[in-house]
């Protein structure tokens, strides 16, 4: 592939041109950057810049290769010079050990640290059921952590190949490095994710009507600052962290009681389902001033049979923009 300029000069395409065969990839690279980053602010950015060089190197693109794979290898690349100069983007999870007594002190918030962030199932293919289901594969939020710990250049290697299915020789090019380099990368990002722990936690995932349940119970409990309903909808392990804080929770025990003495009172709270990542999740709004509720933060479940197994809320008031709701609920 060539993305140099020839010599000479070649009419610009029109949007419309463009846009015809480059915006049908539009979500699957969202979802790309975003495995990249572990942004979706940063990663949308990324793919902005993608399309804008894209546009301008259009004319010269002379299609040794399909229009997608140039274009992933436009964002990539975009994500890897982007990734010389930013840090991981951990959970509090990643940080340190879990305490399973709700009674600790809580380390102070640390909310300029760069989180990983929750990504919206809409922005990866809109209202189109196979364009979402393509978008979201490979971003799993155990899986998004655990590529947080691999090098930028080991991410890109093990998600053009593992998740994205590309052959190693258009990795290869992708990356313009050999394909000896490409295999030699991929084992260490498989060895290194494995020693993260088991990510395909979507296996034992229950049916969309117990999910549904689920969902609504855990609302139910949740608002009506219920602990006793809340006991049977979590694990005995379950797990809680809640960035920006770096403490969390392991533990049936631990995390009612957080919940019961720091978190939970009737009225407080207000939720409105959506999906992240793949996975049900919570929009919070939390009372304010008479009937109203201002934007709190995303909170991700993770489900195992038909219990939860892990709450990861994202406290971050900025994030509930990207799911497309309001920042404030008058009930």
């Amino acid at each position: 592939m060539n993305l140099t300029a020839p010599s000479g000069e070649a009419a610009m395409p029109s949007d419309a041109e463009f846009a015809a065969v480059t915006e049908q990839f539009r979500p699957e690279l969202l979802a790309h950057c975003y495995r990249m980053l572990g942004s979706i602010h940063d990663a949308e950015d990324l793919v902005q810049e993608t399309y804008l060089r894209a546009w301008r190197a259009f004319d010269r693109f002379e299609g040794r290769s399909s229009v997608r794979r140039w274009l992933y290898t436009i964002a990539t690349r975009a994500c890897l010079t982007a990734l010389e100069t930013r840090s991981r983007r951990p959970l509090p999870s990643g940080l340190g050990a879990p305490t399973d007594d709700h009674r600790v002190a809580m380390a102070p918030r640390e909310p300029s640290a760069a989180w990983l962030q929750p990504a919206p199932d809409a922005l990866f293919g809109g209202d189109d059921p196979a364009v979402v289901v393509a978008g979201r594969t490979g971003v799993r939020l155990a899986f998004i952590a655990a590529l947080q710990f691999l090098s930028a250049r080991q991410r890109a290697v093990l998600t053009l190949r593992d998740v994205l299915a590309f052959r190693t020789a258009e990795v290869a090019e992708i990356l313009d490095t050999t394909t000896a380099a490409v295999d030699s990368a991929l084992r260490r990002a498989r060895s290194r994710l494995a020693e993260a722990g088991p990510v395909e936690d979507d296996l034992a995932e229950p049916a969309e009507q117990t999910r549904r349940v689920l969902l609504d119970d855990y609302v139910d409990a949740f608002t009506r600052a219920d602990a006793d309903a809340l006991v049977n909808l979590l694990r005995l392990d379950v797990e809680l962290e809640m960035p920006p804080t770096p403490t969390w929770f392991t533990g049936r025990r631990a995390v009612v009681g957080f919940l019961s003495a720091r978190v939970l009172r009737p009225g407080l709270w207000r939720m409105v389902p959506t999906l992240a990542n793949g996975q049900p999740a919570l929009v919070a709004y939390k009372r304010a001033a008479g009937d109203r509720y201002e934007a709190y933060g995303v909170q991700v479940l993770t489900l195992i049979g038909d219990r939860i197994s892990r709450i990861t809320a994202f406290n971050d008031p900025g994030l509930v923009p990207v799911f497309g709701l309001a920042p404030a609920l008058t009930i």
